[in-house]
């Protein structure tokens, strides 16, 4: 992915977290870090209160998130897609699929999980950068 692409794919991202009306009602507490592993791609996410505060498209080894979600661009792409096929719908479905694994502090992924879904879901508008 270009430079200018992951830009725009990262701003489109941010811009439709911070109209989420779900993220505004319940993102009061919704602060942390979290990697998303692409296999082509990383894309590291740091929220405060509901909002983005970065999106970094080419973390470095000593980047600090507190959880990973990982998994092959395929089955990002299918996540993704607008309506996504049987077992790709959820980060528990595509985790029972075979491919997707949460590692790191999942006690910050469990208490901020409701929040977390409806940021994944923005990839259903945006896309995967993958």
């Amino acid at each position: 992915m270009a430079v200018a692409a992951e830009y725009e794919w990262s701003t489109r991202f941010q811009e439709e977290n911070d109209r989420n009306e779900e993220l505004s009602a319940h993102g009061k507490f919704f602060t942390c870090s979290y990697l998303l592993d692409m296999e082509t791609k990383k894309i590291l996410i740091r929220t405060h209160s509901g909002k983005i505060d970065t999106i970094n498209v080419d973390p470095g080894p000593l980047d600090h998130y507190q959880f990973a979600i990982r998994a092959s661009a395929d089955t990002w792409r299918k996540f993704a897609m607008p309506t996504p096929p049987p077992m790709y719908h959820g980060i528990w479905a595509a985790s029972f699929q075979g491919d997707m694994k949460l590692e790191g502090d999942l006690l910050v992924l469990m208490q901020n999980l409701r929040c977390l879904t409806a940021q994944l879901e923005i990839l259903r508008v945006v896309g995967a950068p993958v």
